[in-house]
């Protein structure tokens, strides 16, 4: 038998597995870290729709609070100045995976958060202890209060937010494949740039002191290089089965 973290991704979800889920299912904190580009946010998404679970893109909490940052004239250069500011914003992450929502006091910051100036600086503003231990009180909360099991998405889950979630996967995939992805989503973008951005993004995130991405020892790892979206979902929704399933 395989081990678990080498586990092959084309098997289908068994008649026993799905009717054990169907009858009686058990709320499951499912905790979904990788890097860039390996389809993190739309396979969390696509999982916490199909099987009722509460979504959250913690990536998108640390946007927001470089977006804030950065709208109050905050010098994110400056640890400083970054870790005393970290406790003003007010950040609420909406969970509805369909239609997911993060406002900052109090406006929708969905769009100005995926500007390219918040993502030059995310790793710089998330990498500030304070920023983090902010953040992660935020996650923790949220997490405790999805009654019915909640998929949470990000670098450091498995590893520091929720160490004790109870299915925790890592999704990789090659650079060259995260580039060309994330190049398809941007109209005329330079792949081999796209590249570039990405390797840096993964050695700052890899490489900062404060809860690094990391693998958790006891995370699934799924390597969507070669995989389709689909193929990804039908894999991690399969091993979110069989955890509530008891298997």
């Amino acid at each position: 038998m395989q081990p678990a973290s080498l586990r092959p991704c084309t098997r289908k979800v068994s008649d026993t597995v799905e009717n054990a889920a169907r009858t009686a299912p058990a709320a499951v904190i499912v905790a979904i870290d990788g890097p860039s580009g390996t389809g993190k946010s739309s396979t969390s998404k696509a999982v916490a729709a199909k099987l009722g679970l509460s979504y959250l893109d913690t990536g998108a909490q640390y946007r927001a609070i470089t977006w804030w940052m950065l709208t109050n004239g905050v010098d994110v250069s400056d640890t400083a100045a970054v870790a005393t500011a970290s406790a003003k914003p007010v950040i609420l992450s909406g969970t509805d995976p369909s239609a997911p929502t993060i406002t900052v006091d109090g406006v929708d910051a969905s769009g100005p958060i995926r500007t390219p100036e918040v993502t030059s600086k995310v790793s710089a503003v998330s990498a500030v202890p304070e920023v983090r231990t902010r953040i992660t009180e935020l996650q923790r909360e949220i997490a405790r209060g999805a009654e019915g099991g909640i998929v949470v998405e990000g670098r450091d889950i498995g590893t520091t937010v929720l160490p004790d979630a109870g299915l925790k996967i890592f999704l990789t995939a090659s650079a060259e494949a995260r580039a060309a992805r994330r190049s398809g989503e941007t109209k005329g973008a330079d792949v081999a740039a796209t590249k570039e951005a990405l390797i840096k993004r993964d050695a700052a995130d890899s490489g900062r002191k404060t809860s690094p991405l990391a693998k958790a020892d006891d995370a699934v790892e799924v390597d969507t290089t070669e995989l389709t979206l689909d193929q990804v979902i039908e894999c991690v929704v399969t091993l979110v089965e069989e955890k509530r399933a008891g298997k």
